[in-house]
């Protein structure tokens, strides 16, 4: 999209296709698109390896799993000589997300992207829902499990996300207040909803 400078946040819902959607987003906008790329990032930044982070990601309460790794898995003099918080990792994380968006456009999903960057100007804060049997559908093709299985992926995953969500934000997630734009991937299907977001992030920066 030329010269224009664009970040888009990407919240959703487990199921409702919403990396598809920040995928086909990052292509039509020329963006990068950060998912578990971040987790990397952070790492880099950090010095902790990047399976700390991924054994955290978007979950708050990283103390509780941080006495269970090894020495291996963090760099000593980082561990033993920092004073180190359950909101450490969330900053590192935060810190990658920044560097990012700095370098160029960039698509972000979930981890907070958008609270993290609330400061700029040019970004737009998208959340994506679905109906409940389609979401169920989605997660017991991708986890090959049946409906009750599913169900309680879906339960445990959202609960761990929208704690992460609200305890670094003070927001509510998937609450309407707390974006930009909200849509329901079920009415449209993937892609009509995604070129319905695009068109709104094309009027948003009157690309």
């Amino acid at each position: 999209m030329g010269n224009n400078h664009i970040i888009i946040n990407v919240g959703r819902q487990l199921g409702s296709g919403g990396r598809i959607i920040a995928k086909l987003l990052a292509e039509d906008f020329d963006c990068k698109l950060y998912d578990k790329e971040l987790l990397n990032l952070a790492a880099k930044e950090s010095g902790f390896s990047e399976a700390f982070f991924e054994q955290n990601d978007e979950q708050k309460g990283f103390m509780k799993s941080l006495f269970h790794l090894h020495a291996p898995h963090v760099g000593d003099n980082n561990f033993y000589n920092s004073r180190f918080s359950q909101e450490s990792l969330f900053q590192f994380q935060s810190d990658a997300i920044k560097k990012a968006a700095e370098d160029g456009s960039c698509v972000f999903i979930g981890r907070c992207a958008d609270y993290v960057l609330r400061e700029r100007k040019d970004t737009v804060n998208i959340f994506i829902t679905a109906n409940m049997e389609d979401r169920l559908k989605a997660v017991a093709e991708r986890h090959e499990c049946d409906e009750e299985t599913a169900r309680k992926i879906l339960r445990n995953k959202e609960s761990a996300r929208a704690s992460y969500y609200n305890y670094y934000t003070g927001k509510k997630w998937g609450h309407a207040e707390s974006y930009d734009l909200c849509v329901n991937s079920s009415v449209l299907g993937l892609k009509k909803t995604e070129e319905l977001i695009k068109t709104f992030i094309e009027q948003r920066f009157l690309l």
